[in-house]
């Protein structure tokens, strides 16, 4: 009777032991992401030449482990560091990196790296970055980059897409965030400053100029009036006017108004 108890008991855990093998022998690749096997043990140590697709994967947990690649686009916001100009400025650069692992790309990715996708990111792509903008920074002088800035992030961009391409990845997009120095920042504000300035001082000299032209228009058209006004008048026309202008009441003092006065 004892025996059939450590039998069973024996077969009890056997099956709980088998169904925990069951279950940690395989992995669910969700969609989104590829599998690769990886064997951790023999002479052919690596990666299969297989890129695992997306689905239920078995494998053997003593000798082999899954790993899982996300394909679609990541966002990462790397932190700050500082490069130096050709002149010897420096520069803070604050970049983000938009990419994804070329499908089919995975296995080939970690046997170079040994590593997950989260540590590749960590630290290889962003070696890569400082790398790229080291050595773009080194062909420019400060005066250079401000004035050709979209030129040298172009510059950086492409290199930077051709790196990651080789290595198994698409660049989406990346920004750089460069911030300028800050002796280089208070010259070009000081500079916009003295443009703005020069802009209203110009300004205030058009208004100016054109309120002179004005008064001189309004004096020309006065001059003008009045010479035509003088031309104008004779002994019989301002004898109409003061007819028209006349109440027809004798004035209290002085004489009266003569009508009739000779005018040669």
């Amino acid at each position: 009777m004892r025996s059939k108890i450590i039998y069973g008991a024996s077969a009890f855990v056997a099956a709980i032991f088998l169904l925990i093998m069951f279950n940690s022998c395989n992995e669910r690749i969700d969609a989104g992401y590829e599998g690769i096997l990886v064997k951790m043990y023999g002479s052919d140590k690596g990666v299969q030449d297989v890129s695992l697709v997306t689905g239920r994967v078995w494998y053997n947990p003593f000798t082999e482990n899954v790993y899982e690649f996300p394909t679609y686009v990541q966002t990462i916001n790397y932190p700050h560091f500082t490069v130096n100009a050709k002149d010897g400025s420096v520069f803070t650069v604050d970049p983000t990196l938009s990419f994804k692992v070329r499908d089919g790309q995975s296995p080939i990715i970690f046997k170079k790296y040994r590593k997950d996708i989260q540590e590749i990111t960590e630290t290889t792509l962003f070696n890569y970055i400082r790398d790229a903008f080291r050595i773009e920074f080194n062909k420019y002088s400060t005066d250079s980059i401000i004035s050709n800035r979209e030129k040298f992030e172009f510059a950086i961009q492409s290199n930077m897409g051709a790196l990651l391409s080789k290595e198994g990845f698409v660049l989406e997009q990346m920004t750089s965030g460069i911030q300028y120095p800050e002796t280089i920042t208070k010259a070009i504000n000081a500079k916009n400053a003295a443009v703005q300035q020069a802009m209203m001082v110009e300004n205030e000299l058009k208004v100016a100029q054109a309120q002179a032209r004005k008064l001189i228009v309004q004096a020309e058209a006065e001059a003008k009036a009045n010479e035509l006004r003088k031309m104008s008048l004779n002994p019989l026309l301002i004898q109409q006017q003061f007819i028209e202008k006349w109440d027809g009441k004798t004035p209290i003092y002085g004489n009266a108004p003569a009508f009739f006065k000779s005018v040669q």
